[in-house]
């Protein structure tokens, strides 16, 4: 299993793209699952940040094999994939995290 989160910086003045997106994503929810499961994903989350006036996503992913999720999803056909790689053209920089501590609470 691997974990993984990245911060990206977003291009300036792009916010209201981050808001089409996050809108688009929910309301094609199931879309969006049907290409985790194809990808090996179980999790994957965004967030948003604001850090002095700079807009930021924050990005978590845990997949089976993150670096082959990734590639499937570069080579998807998936329509909402073709919609997230157009959003990506909004992302200024990609900066990785170094995961320090990973708990996992198994009992359900």
């Amino acid at each position: 299993m691997d974990v993984g989160a990245v911060l990206i910086q977003l291009k300036p003045k792009t916010k209201e793209n981050v808001e089409a997106w996050k809108q688009e994503l929910n309301e094609r929810k199931d879309e969006a699952i049907e290409t985790l499961k194809a990808e090996g994903v179980f999790v994957e989350s965004r967030f948003y940040e604001d850090l002095a006036g700079q807009d930021y996503l924050i990005a978590y992913m845990r997949a089976e094999d993150i670096a082959r999720a990734q590639q499937i999803g570069r080579e998807s056909n998936f329509p909402i994939d073709a919609m997230h790689k157009q959003f990506k053209t909004n992302w200024a920089k990609v900066y990785p995290a170094a995961l320090l501590v990973d708990l996992e609470n198994m009992d359900k």
